[in-house]
């Protein structure tokens, strides 16, 4: 390799160090720094909210004897402690004791969280102090409807508190735009059925399901009219920076609050494409989120606009927590063909559990096909991951060796080609052309 820099991507919970040719273009968005008193930003946002009155004076108004707040699961870097504590401390102050507040994880489809997972998301302060559920969208005991045409339930100490509060994180995301508002009830706390719906062919098949666009994205749109028809009285949400520290806070009203973060973490995460590379090399966003090979997903679509037809995609993710769901390994080992897979679901109108990030995969897959989409790990073996339509980066050493030798080795063959690297993976927001 000629001229060289080094670039650190994120990985796991330590990331991985690459050298790359210096004339490499790094694609990440420009850093947002961190709050230096994110306790008092969280407070002011809570005094001071986007579109809606304070939370104390709604609190005061209604005088709620029940309170279910919902968080993110532990595939989501959010600072839930911090965010819980400033509104446990304005409910106190409005005469709402911790005993009558749930703290209600938001799932989705994912599998309930674990005591660890529980102590990692709000330490032993916030469980000992108030109840903490986890949803469950396949048990219908615990749900309620709110719609018949089409059916839509949600969880029932979510519909039927007094108050409902929503937290979370707004980044990019690869089928609703960005995360945050409105997910924090679809598809966090709805039934399998709407999740689905949520998720279903059509809706990812458009090519409007896109990260970083809300305008005209039926994905977003459905999980905005079902947010509606349950209701959120009020939205805390916040933007995390490449570090994960908190830099912006978004609280008050559902929409407005959730728009006005989403237009700041598309100005801090969007990087410029002008024409696709030769060499991709991204990351499955580490720590929490490259946990799963599910996950990873995002990190591979997120890449899209900077690949064409012939380009070389090179993704590393730690995968420690496997594949994913059961349900998910089995779709992915029944279709040893992504493209009858492909043809399978848009023939037949029912939603099998995890089909949609399978489908998602095959954005990737449609543009460089198999052979062309290599993955590190060293959480899944090379075996298994031949049989997740993906192509493994087998030989010695840890993942981080073998990243390293497949691009010095491209690079070998190719010393002139055009390379870029997206150190943040799937949180980098990556607008193809020349023109906004």
């Amino acid at each position: 390799m000629k001229a060289a820099r080094n670039i650190r991507l994120l990985y796991g919970r330590e990331g991985m160090e690459l050298t790359v040719p210096a004339t490499a273009t790094i694609l990440a968005g420009r850093h947002a720094p961190g709050l230096p008193q994110p306790a008092r930003a969280l407070r002011d946002a809570l005094r001071n909210p986007i579109g809606s009155p304070p939370l104390a004076e709604l609190l005061r108004r209604r005088r709620p004897r029940s309170v279910a707040v919902t968080l993110s699961d532990i595939t989501r870097p959010v600072p839930n402690a911090e965010i819980l504590h400033a509104v446990l401390e304005t409910l106190n102050a409005e005469g709402v004791s911790d005993d009558q507040v749930t703290l209600l994880i938001g799932t989705g489809m994912h599998r309930p969280s674990t005591p660890t997972e529980r102590l990692e998301l709000l330490g032993e302060d916030l469980l000992r102090r108030c109840r903490v559920v986890d949803h469950r969208a396949d048990d219908a005991g615990s749900l309620v409807r709110v719609a018949d045409d089409p059916p839509v339930s949600v969880n029932a100490l979510f519909a039927r508190a007094d108050f409902r509060i929503v937290t979370g994180l707004i980044e990019p995301h690869f089928m609703a735009g960005f995360s945050g508002g409105r997910k924090g009830v679809c598809p966090a706390l709805v039934d399998l059925q709407t999740v689905q719906r949520f998720h279903g062919y059509s809706l990812l098949s458009d090519a409007r399901s896109t990260a970083g666009r809300l305008d005209g994205n039926p994905c977003h749109a459905e999980s905005l009219r079902i947010a509606r028809l349950v209701g959120v009285d009020f939205l805390v949400n916040v933007a995390v920076n490449a570090d994960r520290r908190m830099c912006g806070v978004y609280a008050g009203d559902m929409e407005q609050a959730h728009l006005t973060g989403a237009r700041d973490v598309a100005a801090w995460t969007s990087a410029r494409v002008d024409e696709p590379y030769d060499l991709v090399v991204t990351c499955g966003g580490g720590y929490p989120l490259d946990q799963t090979f599910y996950q990873t997903v995002k990190g591979m679509v997120a890449a899209l606009p900077a690949c064409r037809e012939d380009s070389l995609l090179l993704l590393a993710s730690d995968c420690g927590g496997g594949i994913g769901s059961e349900s998910y390994a089995e779709l992915m080992f029944a279709h040893a063909d992504w493209r009858a897979f492909l043809d399978k679901i848009a023939a037949d109108p029912r939603v099998r559990k995890d089909q949609w990030q399978a489908q998602m995969h095959c954005r990737m897959l449609e543009k460089l096909g198999v052979e062309r989409i290599r993955l590190a790990c060293d959480g899944l073996s090379p075996d298994v991951l031949a049989k997740l339509w993906v192509t493994p980066l087998r030989g010695p050493g840890p993942a981080g060796q073998r990243c390293q030798r497949a691009i010095d080795e491209f690079l070998a063959a190719r010393p002139n080609a055009r390379v870029a690297v997206i150190p943040d993976g799937p949180y980098t927001f990556l607008k193809a052309g020349t023109r906004d």
